[in-house]
This record gives structure tokens, C-alpha cells and sequence, in this order.
């Protein structure tokens, strides 16, 4: 790496320059701060040291000029002990690091290095944040339906909003996708996006999960700690699955929501927090009020703007785009062609794991394919048909009867085989909602 070495000291300048290059450095020295400024016009350097203190300007000034010129290089300054204040305030003004006389080597190279691997940090998340950002432009979103395009049109402008939205849909509609790109075109993209699975957390962890603890609050709690939302402070939160949140904590939310302030587990002291809600659920909220299961205000502080994905057998003409969109992306630099007896296959089945479940089949499909073109003959047996022949299963019931829960039993474990284990799709041919199924998957432990 270049360094530009700006000291009035001959001596000083001599060594630094002399350790420098001993440890791999190319340096370039000036002696006065307007020769090293003429210097850094006419050269590209990555790093500057430079001493406040000089006889025609000083390293402030040195500074202001540098950081103007290049936003990237990195600016140390050597400051005398009498001059430390100045060199903190060169900090607040863009310096990187200061180095207090006398110094030694080893001082200078940690200094050096330090900040060197902090700007590669900041490179990187700054790319990484591109990256980000690139992902989940609305260009990048595939659709074509009608509803889908309305979707897509409420996204763009809620994004430019500091709104609460309520996202809802079937598993693997593509609800997450949605919230980051609501968050990542939104004046808070540059704060965090912190994603927070409700279903996943287990139940005695999920309010300190969400609002932190302090030392001592319960047993395990051995220091203080940020819950997700002190974490997403100035950016966005996504509650996945808010359907399944417990009551005593969606009053909690509801104060958050309300007065933008929370306590932590165990503490006394109320925090305040700027954040943006997005919630998502694959539950009907509505009925869940009904029912007294999940409170009316919290639900209607949520939905400011509800958007509501289709499930992919709704919008067929979105598959054949998908499919390109996804063979794009999973074909590691191959070629392929999908036959069009192949896409409308595709857009005949009923897609019970929704897009996710698509993806997911055309992924399958590449690793597995050994010709360019794909047809029919790639597809899975389930998806063609010929798994869902009528199998004439009968019951035999012996003379001393059997019992109902034996019966039921045996109806479902044939489904989940028909269904390959698709539990969405079992619940639907079952014609019960998921959740029941669920229960008595656990209750004749078919899990």
C-alpha cells in the first residue's frame, strides 16, 4: 500500500519512512502540508500520517483537504501530548486514528493495520449492502398476474412510508421477499432489517428475545442484553408467523406500536425505540379476533396497510415466469430449454408449497438434468400425475370393530404417502386446516 508521510520533522520522517518500508510499504514523504496536499493531487496513496502541527498549515487543515479530495484514504495524525484535544477533534472531522509522541513501531503498525482492516470491513458491508439492495429492487421481482402487479404497486409506495404493514398469504408465497423490499427501498435501508421467526423462538425465550433482559432477571440471564427490537432501532422489524405471538406479549407490541417504548425483562428502565413494523402471517387474523385468540387493537395497529399475496395456484400466468427466473438462477452457467408440455405440467399442479415449493422443484430439476433441454420425463411423478392414480384403498374391519382414531390414523398416513409427505397439500385433500393436521400428526405420532 502507498503512504504519504507529511511531518516538518527530517528525522522522524526519515525512520517512519524507513520502518514502513521495511514492513511492505511504498512511502513518499513532504515535509510542509501544502507540499503534501500538491502530492496527494498528482498521486494516488491509500493511507496519510500526518503531524498537526507544522509550520505553514496544519494537519487539520491537512485533513479537511484530503478527506475532500478522497472519501476512502485512509488519515492518521501525530499529535503532541499538549495536543490531544485537537487530534480527538480531527477525529470527529474524518481522521481515522492519532498517534500521541513518542511512538513506537509496533504502535504504528498496529495503528496502521487497524484502521486498514476497518475500512476492508466497511468496504465489504458497504458491498454487501449493495449486493442487498440489488436483490430486492422491484425489478427484480417476478410476476405478471394481475394481482400479483397490485401487489408489487402497494409495496412501492408503502416502501416510501414509514407505515406499520401487515403481509398475509399462504407459507411460501414470497412474504418475507416482500418485507425486505419494502425495507431495503425505504428511507431506513441503511439501518438494520431485523427478522424475528415468532413460531421458532421457544415460548419462555421470545419476550427477551424481543426486548432484551437485564442481569438477573432469570436464571442463565448473567449480563444485560438488546432484545431485536433495541437492535433495529432506526430500521425495520419483521415479525414472521405474528399469528402465533402469545397474548400477554401482543400487549407489549401494542405499546411499542403505540408509544414506540418497552422495558426489558426484569428491568424498570423504559427504552425508546424508532422502528418500523412489518408483520406476516399465514393465519386469518380476523377470525383469530373472533375467536379471542389474538387482540382486535394490536390487529388493527398491524394492518395500516395490509397487503395480501395469492397463492401461486391462483396466478398460473406468473409460473412460466418463474421458471425462467429460476432456471437463470440454478443453471451455473448452463443452458437449458424447458419444453412447453413441461411448463404447462408445471401450471396444471396446484403448487401447494407456492412459489418456495417451485423453486425448490426447478432447483431439483437442473442438478439432476443430463441433457439441455427440459421436458416432461424431468419433472417428478407427483407433479406429472401418475402419483395421484386412485390407489382403491380399502378398510378391513375386523367383526369386533375397530376403533375411530385407529381409522383416522390410517386415512391420513395413506394421504401424507400420496402427498409425499406435503402436509399443506394433505391438510387440503383431508379438507381440514393445517393446524389440525398438525395436531394429529403429533397425537398418532406420524410427525
Amino acid at each position: 500500500m502507498r503512504v504519504l508521510l507529511i511531518d516538518d520533522d527530517f528525522n522522524l520522517c526519515r525512520v517512519l519512512a524507513h520502518q514502513l518500508e521495511k514492513n511492505g510499504y511504498q512511502v513518499t514523504t513532504a515535509n510542509e502540508g501544502k507540499r503534501g496536499i500538491e502530492l496527494f493531487r498528482k498521486q494516488s496513496f491509500e493511507i496519510v500520517i500526518s503531524d498537526i502541527q507544522m509550520p505553514d498549515i496544519n494537519g487539520i487543515e491537512v485533513l479537511k483537504t484530503i478527506r475532500d479530495l478522497n472519501k476512502e484514504a485512509i488519515i492518521i495524525l501525530i499529535t503532541a501530548y499538549g495536543t490531544v484535544e485537537d487530534a480527538i477533534r480531527a477525529c470527529d472531522l474524518g481522521a481515522d486514528d492519532f498517534l500521541t509522541k513518542p511512538f513506537g513501531q509496533e504502535q504504528l503498525l498496529f495503528i496502521i493495520e487497524k484502521a486498514v482492516q476497518i475500512q476492508q470491513l466497511h468496504n465489504e458491508n458497504a458491498l454487501l449492502k449493495q449486493e442487498v439492495a440489488g436483490k430486492y429492487k422491484f425489478d427484480n421481482m417476478v410476476a405478471d398476474s394481475a394481482r400479483m402487479q397490485e401487489v408489487l404497486k402497494l409495496t412501492i409506495q408503502v416502501a416510501r412510508s414509514n407505515a406499520t404493514v401487515l403481509i398475509t398469504g399462504e407459507s411460501g408465497t414470497g412474504k418475507e421477499l416482500i418485507a425486505r423490499a419494502i425495507h431495503y427501498n425505504s428511507p431506513r435501508k441503511e439501518k438494520p432489517l431485523i427478522t424475528v421467526n415468532c413460531p421458532s423462538i421457544p415460548e419462555n425465550l421470545i419476550e427477551s428475545e424481543l426486548f432484551g433482559h437485564v442481569k438477573g432477571a432469570f436464571t442463565g440471564a448473567i449480563k444485560d442484553r438488546k432484545g431485536q427490537f433495541e437492535q433495529a432501532d432506526g430500521g425495520s422489524i419483521f415479525l414472521d408467523e405474528i399469528g402465533d405471538l402469545r397474548e400477554d406479549l401482543q400487549a407489549k407490541l401494542l405499546r411499542v406500536l403505540q408509544e414506540h417504548e418497552f422495558q426489558p425483562v426484569g428491568g424498570s428502565k423504559t427504552i425508546k425505540v424508532d422502528v418500523r413494523i412489518i408483520a406476516a402471517t399465514n393465519r386469518n387474523l380476523e377470525l383469530l379476533v373472533k375467536q379471542k385468540r389474538f387482540r382486535e387493537d394490536l390487529y388493527y395497529r398491524l394492518s395500516v396497510v395490509p397487503i395480501i399475496i395469492a397463492p401461486l395456484r391462483e396466478r398460473k400466468e406468473d409460473i412460466p415466469f418463474l421458471i425462467d427466473f429460476f432456471v437463470k438462477k440454478y443453471s451455473e452457467g448452463r443452458k437449458f430449454k424447458v419444453s412447453s408440455e413441461a411448463i404447462k405440467t408445471l401450471q396444471n399442479y396446484e403448487w401447494p408449497g407456492n412459489v418456495r415449493e417451485l423453486e425448490n422443484i426447478i432447483e431439483r430439476i437442473l442438478a439432476l438434468a443430463t441433457d439441455s433441454k427440459i421436458t416432461i420425463a424431468n419433472i417428478p411423478e407427483y407433479i406429472s400425475g401418475s402419483f395421484y392414480e386412485p390407489s382403491g384403498t380399502t378398510i378391513n374391519i375386523p367383526e369386533e370393530g375397530i376403533a375411530l382414531d385407529t381409522v383416522e390414523r390410517m386415512v391420513i398416513k395413506e394421504i401424507l404417502q400420496r402427498t409425499g409427505g406435503n402436509r399443506s397439500k394433505t391438510a387440503r385433500m383431508l379438507q381440514i386446516p393445517r393446524h389440525v393436521l398438525l395436531y394429529r400428526l403429533k397425537k398418532f405420532g406420524l410427525e
